[in-house]
């Protein structure tokens, strides 16, 4: 079970912190995934963290901007978000599976999926 958090209201150009916390399984067994949705808008990929080799990957959207990470003692994942812009409001959710695959941006693939956390920015 995943739940995520850490959403909020944010000016352009500033920060936010999304966390998704793993219950059961610990984080480190899955590959997290970050999507979100813009109202109006298909649900996109964010971010990825394939857990047995630590790589992260990245929409070109928020590339240099966005960075995912993993705290195996609290069983989380992070989303740090940078230099947030407009067109970045969102719910944002994170999703995990067990097994890596290459099609890993596609949301249909994944198995768990935490509640959604609301990301607005204001211009």
């Amino acid at each position: 079970q995943l739940q995520a958090s850490g959403g909020g209201l944010v000016q352009a150009g500033g920060s936010l912190r999304l966390s998704c916390a793993a219950s059961g399984r610990t984080s480190s067994t899955y590959h997290t995934v970050w999507f979100r949705q813009a109202p109006g808008k298909e649900r996109e990929f964010v971010g990825a963290l394939r857990r047995s080799v630590g790589s992260t990957y990245y929409a070109d959207s928020v590339k240099g901007r966005f960075t995912i990470s993993r705290d195996n003692a609290k069983n989380t994942v992070y989303l740090q978000m940078n230099s947030l812009k407009p067109e970045d409001t969102a719910v944002y959710y994170c999703a995990a599976r067990l097994n890596w695959i290459v099609d890993y941006r596609n949301e249909r693939h994944y198995d768990y999926w935490g509640q959604g956390t609301q990301v607005t920015v204001s211009s």
